[in-house]
């Protein structure tokens, strides 16, 4: 059984989606930069690195909330959580489903794979 009628919402859905993305990298991308020597000690990162970190978080979430450069944000992020899962799982050797576990990370990169294959929907700044 489908909706077919629910489709007319598809644009609106993924603005929630880019809003939902951009509001859990923005607040990543700011307790980076708000703290980096605490921040870097905490993810075994150095401060610059950490500070790059958050400028690129802060600016990717900007990009996918506002619909400017929306799939270049969303592929920086993916980038990100590529880093953060291959330092869960080589570094830290944390399970997929441990309570800091690499599903959360997974799940925002299919997350922001959606934005990346549907250009973010119409509703945007720069279309």
């Amino acid at each position: 059984m489908s909706f077919p009628d629910l489709t007319r919402f598809a644009d609106v859905s993924l603005l929630l989606l880019r809003l939902m993305v951009a509001l859990v990298f923005i607040t990543s991308g700011w307790n980076h930069l708000k703290n980096p020597e605490e921040r870097s000690k905490s993810i075994g990162m150095s401060k610059g690195f950490t500070i790059f970190l958050g400028v690129v978080e802060v600016l990717g979430s900007l990009g996918i909330a506002f619909g400017v450069f929306t799939q270049l944000g969303a592929l920086g992020l993916i980038l990100i959580m590529l880093g953060a899962i291959q330092k869960k799982i080589c570094v830290w050797h944390i399970g997929f489903w441990a309570s800091n576990g690499w599903n959360y990370d997974l799940m925002l990169i299919v997350m922001n794979l959606v934005i990346v294959f549907t250009s973010g929907g119409k509703y945007a700044l720069l279309h």
